[in-house]
């Protein structure tokens, strides 16, 4: 197995991500309003000495997800400079994927920037996703992130894709219990949605379709009788048109650190590692797409 395989990605993207990585670093040394007490590359040699190692290191952990102890025996790192490193250089790869303007939204503001940002967009597709955390200590921590969807406890996000399965929009995790629609609600996310974008949902969404007039949802059986044949043939290809964003979720779900059961302990580095994982998925889709001239 090749070593590019442990990223995530082939050598071209790396080397390609590399660039941006390495400028975004060298900003944030420059950045730095520490004074240093001695020249760089004084004190005790460095491991991670050139940008790519850096780069690889933080793809393996985000795409492997070891602990720190098996980390550092890996790097030849001890365990508390692994999580240092872990946490310095997620964020430069979260900069480095949004200069490369790969990152999903977090929340769509108003129309105008909807149209802005996704001027090619036609149909956006909305769907909960979930990763499982550790079972919280608190009682009401508990019952908060209690997924009655997934029998275990989670925390959630509403993704917006396109159909090509780019995730375009990821709202800020939330407790698993919060409900898929009431979760959109809260974040008027379809609200800021031009009317001639369409917006398809599952039935998760019941009552979208009373507020808006681009939403489009499946057939719901009604209460006693069954849906006629046209209705299920309709489900059916509506079905297989949304898949999409399934698709987008196991493309973001091939990093172990958003798969896995969470289990660090920096507060809302969860949803720093969904956003990376959004990010390197948008780019491995950009690297495939590369001089084919897909739209999105």
């Amino acid at each position: 197995m090749s070593d590019w395989a442990l990223t995530g990605l082939n050598r071209k993207a790396f080397d390609e991500l590399c660039e941006f990585f390495g400028a975004v670093y060298q900003e944030t040394l420059e950045r730095d309003p520490k004074p240093r007490q001695r020249a760089r590359g004084g004190g005790r040699k460095a491991r991670l000495r050139s940008m790519e190692a850096k780069l690889f290191f933080i793809l393996f952990y985000v795409k492997a997800y070891p602990t720190f102890d098996r980390l550092g025996w890996l790097f030849d790192l001890e365990r508390g400079r692994s999580n240092r490193w872990v946490h310095r250089l997620q964020g430069i790869l979260e900069t480095a994927l949004d200069k490369k303007r790969v990152l999903p939204e977090r929340k769509i503001e108003s129309i105008e920037q909807c149209l802005e940002r996704f001027p090619e967009v036609k149909v956006v597709i909305v769907d909960g996703t979930e990763r499982p955390v550790q079972r919280p200590h608190e009682k009401d921590k508990r019952k908060a992130h209690y997924s009655g969807k997934k029998k275990r406890f989670t925390r959630k996000h509403i993704t917006g894709s396109t159909r090509q399965k780019r995730v375009i929009v990821l709202t800020q995790a939330r407790p698993g219990k919060i409900q898929d629609k009431r979760q959109l609600d809260e974040e008027n996310l379809v609200g800021n949605i031009p009317d001639a974008v369409s917006v398809e949902g599952d039935l998760g969404f019941q009552g979208l379709q009373n507020k808006f007039v681009n939403i489009h949802l499946p057939h719901r059986k009604p209460k006693g009788k069954e849906l006629s044949d046209q209705q299920k043939q309709e489900n059916k290809e509506f079905s297989r048109q949304r898949v999409a964003c399934e698709h987008a979720h196991a493309g973001m779900k091939r990093d172990n650190a958003v798969s896995a059961i969470y289990r660090n302990r920096v507060p809302d580095f969860d949803d720093r590692l969904m956003l990376t994982a959004a990010g390197l998925w948008n780019f491995y889709l950009e690297a495939s797409w590369l001089g084919q001239g897909r739209e999105n």
